[in-house]
């Protein structure tokens, strides 16, 4: 990334890098990271979540992970017009680092959904999005009507022992017809069976003229790999999709 996209990100984040460096290591975020891609409980998870709200943000610097800023940039590459009318669902919105990028490229309306209460409050205090919701992401409907949002995003939360890709389907019913469902996950080693699986369904519902296919990115830096054994060879990076479809109009 550029050293002025650096910046943003630092600023996004509410904090600076030195300042997480000084706070947190490497080897804390590898172990935070790792627990919570854990089998759990949904309500241990949450309670993870919730401990973990206001550590986030720094630990997401120190991965360097880049999902906001390259999902911000991929919607605002085709949606070129009444980016400050469009109603964006930002689903496992966390603290809202996604809605902040978005906010960059003009987009302004904003309703979130996650399952820790923490975690939305913290997203509450960037007086950001018009509406939170808590919403527990596996075992829930979405709390919205259908044919509600033109732009639907869920970053990061889908992959092992996080967000079940059976929400798919919700996604794409709160969708309005023509809009945009945007969807992410990550490609290193231990996620690959979870990521054909997803891959499976997003194709299947395709095939089923539920959505079509805008654009399909591999992002070779996604975040810094926690484990040797996952990073991409010759580098200390995980790799990640971003998967980017429009509602079918009909």
């Amino acid at each position: 990334m550029s050293e002025a996209m650096d910046r943003t990100e630092e600023c996004c984040f509410g904090v600076t890098t030195g300042m997480a460096a000084n706070q947190r290591t490497f080897t804390d975020v590898q172990r935070t990271v790792l627990s919570a891609h854990k089998e759990s409980t949904t309500e241990d998870k949450m309670s993870f979540y919730d401990s973990w709200s206001e550590l986030y943000e720094q630990d997401m610097i120190i991965l360097d992970y880049r999902a906001p800023v390259m999902v911000a940039e991929s919607l605002a590459a085709v949606i070129h017009e009444d980016r400050d009318k469009a109603l964006v669902l930002d689903v496992a919105c966390g603290t809202g680092l996604v809605a902040k990028q978005l906010q960059r490229f003009g987009f302004r309306n904003f309703h979130g959904m996650d399952g820790s209460q923490e975690m939305l409050e913290l997203a509450r205090s960037k007086s950001i999005y018009q509406t939170l919701q808590k919403c527990v992401l596996d075992s829930e409907l979405l709390p919205a009507s259908s044919d509600s949002y033109d732009v639907v995003v869920i970053v990061g939360a889908l992959s092992g022992g996080q967000v079940p890709f059976a929400i798919l389907p919700e996604l794409h019913r709160v969708t309005k017809p023509g809009g945009f469902v945007c969807m992410t996950t990550r490609s290193n080693t231990s996620n690959q069976l979870y990521k054909k699986q997803l891959q499976a369904v997003i194709e299947q519902m395709e095939q089923n003229g539920l959505w079509e296919r805008i654009t399909v990115q591999e992002i070779e830096h996604w975040e810094k790999a926690i484990a040797e054994c996952e990073a991409e060879q010759g580098s200390t990076y995980i790799s990640g999709t971003i998967y980017l479809y429009r509602k079918s109009r009909n």
